[in-house]
């Protein structure tokens, strides 16, 4: 793309968000305030020198990670903690043009604070209906297990999630360390969840490769795979993942802060593309990779010299891969056509603008 193709704003895209940890989510001078209220001590890392340094590359770095994500989580004391973090979240996402949010939380994190799984899944619905009357950004959840526990314990969160289907729980998930333990040993919490008509949204194909990603469409009958930017691997693989129509919830910038990938560079979005797979950016963890919604797109323009057709494009794939009302998806789709049509971009207009008040 020339220098002198029009840009437009990213921030007024419509895009939907499928891809936001609920701890991750939390702003970083939320996370400050609250640990100075209750007198928490918190590493330098996510103080003077935030974002941490991170890399998954080897267990360490893991270990390092899960403990900065546990200490961030231990600063949420209340209700009003929660139902703020999840407004503070929807208003991020609004900022940077996002029109529907998918929030994924693992209960049995919270449960022993806040008086259970259940009682905690009814406390986040709750911060969730809040926030979209708040914000007009509508906020759908996900519940998601945890693959360093016990596959037991995801049965269970299965069944929470599939008693708050169509009542503001719309998918189930698979987190954590995809190296960790046997995928396979979690298809009976999927079949729950499927049985329901909850979307299959496990992680795959991020820290492992290809063979990842096969047990996530062969075992849990993946909807959408959280990251599986490693698909790219295996051009046979790809084709399927294309020709069955999964989406990627792919997440550039914590590709690179894990290890991933060496830089923005070589996170291979255009290759992704160019097969025609479907791709949703989204944000993994905001607050240990400093990057939200709105960043994701803009790097990846800067980084694969993206025009705005195709940057629309990667809109329309993250609404269309949402699970959201279809007439709302209508809306949202005819929203990126206008956001799209011929005419001056938003920021040319504003140049124009200032210009012309220079010469006045």
């Amino acid at each position: 793309m020339s220098d002198s193709a029009p840009r437009r704003r990213l921030d007024t895209l419509p895009k939907a968000h499928l891809h936001l940890h609920f701890t991750g989510s939390m702003r970083h001078g939320t996370l400050l305030e609250l640990a100075r209220r209750d007198g928490i001590h918190l590493p330098d890392s996510l103080v003077t020198d935030w974002p941490p340094r991170l890399s998954a590359a080897d267990e360490k770095g893991w270990f390092r990670f899960q403990r900065l994500y546990d200490v961030a989580r231990s600063v949420l004391r209340t209700a009003d903690d929660v139902r703020r973090l999840v407004r503070e979240a929807a208003e991020d996402d609004v900022a940077d043009g996002g029109r529907w949010l998918e929030i994924q939380v693992d209960p049995s994190g919270y449960a022993a604070r806040f008086g259970g799984i259940t009682a905690f899944t009814d406390l986040v619905l709750d911060a969730a209906a809040e926030a979209t009357t708040t914000t007009g950004l509508p906020v759908a959840v996900v519940i998601a297990a945890n693959r360093t526990r016990h596959p037991l314990d995801a049965r269970t969160l299965a069944r929470l999630a599939a008693s708050y289907a169509g009542q503001g729980v719309v998918g189930f998930g698979l987190s954590n360390d995809e190296r960790r333990g046997s995928t396979a040993d979690f298809a009976r919490a999927f079949a729950i969840a499927e049985r329901a008509g909850l979307a299959l949204l496990p992680h795959g194909g991020e820290l492992l490769g290809p063979a990842s990603v096969r047990t996530c469409l062969d075992v849990l009958h993946a909807d959408r795979l959280g990251h599986g930017v490693r698909t790219v691997e295996d051009p046979g693989l790809l084709e399927r993942v294309v020709a069955s129509g999964v989406a990627l919830e792919v997440c550039p910038t914590s590709n690179v802060a894990l290890g991933v990938y060496p830089d923005l560079g070589t996170v291979p979005l255009p290759q992704l593309l160019e097969a025609g797979a479907t791709v949703a950016l989204g944000a993994d963890d905001p607050l240990l990779f400093g990057s939200r919604l709105g960043a994701q797109y803009a790097t990846m323009r800067a980084a694969h010299d993206l025009d705005d057709e195709t940057l629309a494009e990667l809109g329309r794939m993250s609404i269309r891969a949402a699970r959201m009302p279809d007439a709302l998806r209508e809306q949202l789709l005819a929203d990126v056509d206008a956001w799209l049509a011929p005419g001056p971009a938003p920021e040319e207009v504003s140049t124009a603008a200032r210009e012309a008040d220079s010469s006045s």
